[in-house]
């Protein structure tokens, strides 16, 4: 069964839906990664919001921003799968979603993303490469990549 997919602005989410989406950010990247940062950034606001709807269950989100948003180029980020989905490949379909959704949205095919570095395989298979030495960001290592 494929992902069922809303793609929002953050004016256009129900409360169920940021709830949602707020509540898999923690569970991931504070909980699971065991990383205390401030997961709610003030960012959420300029974002577009890409969720990822499994059986009804939010199983896979990011977040997209406007070239100068973020980055200079237009950006993908707090790129997720939540764990109970993760046996289904599910990152996939979210990057290949977001990656269209940025195109139409925003008119660009150049995106940056800033990867977790063990992740640096995944986002290639997405057509990201590799543009800085790691560095450290709360604690985890990560590059920069980008899609031309």
């Amino acid at each position: 069964m494929a992902l069922q997919f809303k793609i929002k602005r953050f004016n256009e989410l129900s409360t169920q839906e940021l709830y949602e989406l707020l509540q898999v950010r923690s569970e991931v990247f504070v909980v699971e990664q065991n990383c205390v940062y401030q997961d709610i950034d003030g960012k959420d606001q300029k974002a577009i919001h890409v969720l990822g709807y499994y059986q009804n269950d939010l199983a896979a989100y990011c977040r997209l921003f406007d070239a100068g948003d973020y980055f200079d180029e237009a950006s993908i980020g707090r790129v997720i799968v939540s764990p109970k989905h993760r046996d289904k490949k599910l990152g996939h379909d979210l990057m290949k979603t977001a990656i269209e959704a940025v195109e139409k949205e925003f008119k660009t095919s150049h995106i940056t993303i800033s990867a977790q570095l063990y992740l640096q395989k995944f986002y290639e298979g997405h057509g990201f490469n590799q543009t800085s030495e790691m560095y450290l960001e709360d604690d985890i290592p990560h590059i920069e990549m980008k899609r031309e």
